[in-house]
């Protein structure tokens, strides 16, 4: 009996260190996985706004990549001597929306044959291209691409440039939700990735 009474104490110690410890609320395991994705596919404004509307895309947001300047602002891409492409980040929950199907929108939304321009915006801070975050990613986007190709979808061949993970610069304030801010809509990105609401 007293030995049992000697370990009470430690017994209340462990038990109130184990109250203490922080367990995952179940909101906390219930997180998704999320996973981002870039595209470039003319002005990102358009782009951004399309991408947004997806379901299982959490954010978009405009910005520069794929250049050789640090921290680029507008102006400087705009000149043409940073070789930056105008691009959105895509975060989006692969359980709601997979890569392929957001780079199967990509292809569908913009003219992917014209170089260097996308509509009336010309320059190369215009171009088609996907970076990808991993190999995978790649993989899929090359398989969708010479997918698009061989069944000649376009009247032309794809010109659109898939190429490794580069650094994503967020554009200035004034370029995020562009369209939602000013209530209007793209004149190039026209075609929605489902019918929308009337």
């Amino acid at each position: 009996m007293r030995s049992a009474l000697r370990l009470l104490p430690l017994l209340l110690a462990v038990l109130c260190a184990a109250a203490d410890s922080p367990t995952p609320s179940p909101t906390m395991k219930d997180q998704p996985k999320l996973e981002k994705a870039m595209f470039g596919a003319g002005c990102f404004w358009g782009v951004e706004y399309q991408y947004e509307k997806i379901p299982g895309v959490i954010d978009a947001v405009s910005g520069y990549a794929g250049g050789h300047v640090l921290n680029p602002s507008y102006r400087e891409v705009c000149e043409g001597d940073t070789g930056h492409a105008e691009v959105i980040q895509v975060t989006f929950d692969p359980a709601k929306v997979s890569y392929r199907t957001l780079v199967e929108y990509f292809f569908r939304m913009h003219d992917p044959t014209q170089v260097n321009r996308q509509g009336p915006d010309h320059g190369e801070q215009y171009r088609s291209v996907i970076f990808a975050y991993s190999e995978e990613q790649r993989k899929v986007a090359e398989e969708v691409k010479a997918a698009l190709d061989k069944a000649k979808v376009f009247r032309a061949p794809i010109a659109t440039k898939v190429e490794g993970q580069k650094v994503f610069w967020k554009a200035e304030e004034y370029h995020q939700n562009y369209y939602v801010v000013h209530r209007k809509k793209p004149y190039c990105h026209t075609v929605p990735f489902a019918p929308e609401e009337k």
